[in-house]
């Protein structure tokens, strides 16, 4: 995009013109570069079926475009207006018990309706018709936050979608039966028609119809997006068109999207009230931008202060808003957005923080929102750099709903939690990472760290074996190659598809009570909690054994060196330090190195490659200065306590909350 973007959600239809001047006037003093614009203005611009007033909007782009202001246009269907479910409540979703959501907020709309799509695709061309060629458009914004309120719809619509959709997947009824192994409990179907939702069930439902209509709502979904993109590339083929992800979001596959966006956009609101909240963005910025194959993404949304949706919302104590948006740059993002420009004073939203707070522009939120427009308008070399990590953590969507069913050997595993363990060790060792799917090529990576893969085909139990007989280091933790893509068990010992590579087998899970650790004895020292496991040694020596319990000095991790590469394995959940000293151990046998050694607490540091050259980003987030040592010395580019003009440095004192960029 040339630059770093910078900018919000302009939401003009709810002022007057008068603001909306001063708007224009407020934006370039505060280095605007882009805005999203008309997430939520269907019901304005179409306020009767077919009827279209748009002239207020072209006004808005004209004065946006005149002032150098780029637009992110919305489709404007993410909320439909009250005529379309008056007139078609049959649009409106359903809850797996059949009870109807009905409208008066956001998103009331079942994704397999034909009719929503109807409307909504009608919509979408008239819009690129009128603006497909508008100076100000930068890129299309398609939908707003799918399945955020409406994941899954269970009417009869979305039945009949899901009988079609099976269809195409199995091709024959028997074909189904047995993916679903309906053999059990007498659910053997004679044709699609017999097949319903996964709606309330007495007891346990077939966990793969349960999985198959996962798939199947992500890509109902998927279909409303690409049903707009179809009609945006017929008519603006050579504009870029996204959507706006919410982080680890269960509903929406994020991988299985990206092929169909020109640039992935993420929203994230960090809470000041979680000292990990840093850590847990972190993660969210490595999935977007690995999603995106490591391309610059967008954070699309973030909050400048308080947001209004938590049970407790506080505001962004000073300079961390500036500290936040610089992470999302220093892990790969070229525009950083808000919700929303103003604050509104009315609506569901309306003590949501926003760039101009509804306390004006004689405000702390104003005064730092200005400065960091400025500060990121005088980097534009950074636009377009890329992250390359030797370290790639595996997450799969599929998995994820598999996973998390019932039935299961216990209720405590949680995948996203699990992934954030696994990650967090190297976060907190200044190690980039990237967070891939499966089928991803792991040729270029030194490390692969797989948390948790519950279903997992023989196809990828080959290729990660593969990896490792290459010379490849592989970290995975319990419970990963239990199941296959229909989530039938691989017999003959778990973890079938791994047996060979990590050089053991385990042959009884034993998932620990609430509250129970189990202490570790051998050359890893601490303890085990939710989960352990019957290990067997087939070729793999023992690194830290179980010290208690009914599998006291049976193997609870271990190394297994296969072809030129080395397989770990931990059949537990390791506590913080212990999780870190296996992945230190991991990583230096696999020759991965920190950015910089030796980091002080709370300092993150990435690096960024391009065309302007090699950029590291230090960013601290610990409660006070902290005096990082380089290298070598390096010139600042941008940042505290450092002179761009003033010639290399040695080191750096960055202070809390503090942020340095330095081209290395």
């Amino acid at each position: 995009m040339g630059r770093i973007h910078f900018g919000g959600d302009y939401n003009p239809e709810h002022w007057p013109e008068e603001v909306r001047a001063e708007d224009i006037r407020l934006m370039q003093e505060a280095g605007v570069s882009m805005v999203t614009a008309g997430i939520f203005s269907w019901a304005l611009v179409e306020p009767r079926p077919g009827a279209y007033d748009f002239d207020w909007f072209g006004r808005v782009l004209d004065d946006l475009h005149g002032a150098g202001i780029r637009v992110c246009l919305a489709t404007m269907t993410a909320s439909p207006p009250p005529w379309l479910t008056e007139q078609h409540p049959e649009v409106l979703p359903q809850d797996a018990d059949g009870v109807r959501r009905w409208p008066g907020s956001r998103q009331h709309f079942c994704p397999s309706s034909p009719v929503y799509r109807e409307h909504a695709v009608r919509l979408v061309t008239e819009l690129a018709t009128r603006y497909g060629t508008h100076p100000a458009l930068e890129s299309w914004h398609i939908g707003n936050e799918y399945g955020c309120s409406n994941p899954r719809c269970y009417c009869d619509v979305s039945a009949a979608d899901f009988r079609r959709w099976l269809h195409e997947r199995y091709g024959t009824v028997e074909a189904l039966n047995t993916a679903w192994a309906t053999t059990f409990w007498s659910q053997r179907y004679g044709t699609f028609e017999e097949v319903f939702p996964p709606r309330t069930t007495p007891t346990f439902p077939n966990p793969a119809q349960v999985l198959d209509y996962a798939r199947f709502c992500d890509d109902a979904l998927l279909q409303c997006y690409l049903a707009e993109k179809e009609a945006l590339r017929r008519i603006t083929p050579d504009v870029p068109v996204t959507t706006n992800h919410m982080p680890l979001h269960k509903p929406v596959d994020p991988y299985a999207w990206a092929a169909h966006e020109d640039v992935q956009a993420l929203d994230f609101y960090q809470d000041p009230y979680d000292p990990e909240t840093h850590v847990g963005a972190a993660l969210a910025f490595d999935v977007t931008r690995s999603a995106g194959g490591g391309r610059p993404w967008m954070l699309m949304e973030q909050a400048p202060s308080a947001v209004n949706w938590r049970a407790r919302n506080s505001p962004k104590p000073p300079g961390t808003m500036r500290l936040w948006s610089w992470q999302a740059v220093a892990q790969g993002a070229d525009a950083v957005l808000y919700f929303q420009w103003r604050a509104t004073p009315g609506g569901a939203e309306k003590f949501h923080s926003a760039m101009v707070p509804h306390a004006g522009t004689d405000t702390r939120i104003f005064r730092e929102v200005r400065a960091l427009g400025r500060e990121l308008a005088a980097v534009p070399q950074l636009a377009g750099a890329r992250s390359r990590p030797e370290v790639a953590l595996l997450a799969d969507w599929h998995s994820w709903w598999a996973l998390e069913q019932g039935s299961h050997p216990s209720a405590d595993l949680d995948f996203a939690e699990t992934l954030r363990r696994h990650y967090r060790p190297f976060f907190d060792a200044g190690v980039e990472c990237d967070v891939v799917p499966p089928d991803r090529d792991l040729s270029a990576y030194r490390l692969v760290v797989v948390p948790n893969l519950y279903l997992m085909s023989t196809e990828t139990g080959a290729r990660l074996t593969e990896f490792v007989r290459a010379g490849g280091h592989l970290l995975v933790s319990y419970f990963t190659g239990i199941s296959d893509d229909c989530d039938r068990v691989h017999l003959g010992g778990y973890p079938a598809p791994l047996r060979e590579v990590l050089g053991l087998r385990v042959e009884e899970f034993w998932p620990l009570a609430e509250g129970q650790h189990l202490p570790l004895t051998g050359t890893l020292t601490g303890s085990g909690d939710l989960w352990s496991e019957a290990i067997d040694l087939e070729g793999a020596e023992e690194v830290a054994a179980f010290g208690a319990g009914e599998l006291a000095g049976r193997p609870a991790v271990t190394r297994h060196a296969y072809g030129d590469g080395v397989a770990w394995y931990a059949g537990t959940r390791l506590p913080v330090a212990a999780m870190r000293a296996l992945v230190d151990r991991v990583r230096a046998g696999a020759g991965v190195a920190p950015v910089l050694p030796g980091l002080p607490a709370g300092i993150q540091a990435t690096v960024r490659e391009g065309a302007e050259g090699r950029f590291l980003f230090l960013l601290n987030h610990g409660a006070g200065t902290a005096t990082v040592t380089l290298p070598e010395p390096m010139p600042a580019v941008a940042g505290d306590g450092v002179d761009p003009a003033a010639g290399p440095v040695a080191s750096v004192d960055l202070p809390a909350r503090g942020i340095v960029v330095l081209r290395a």
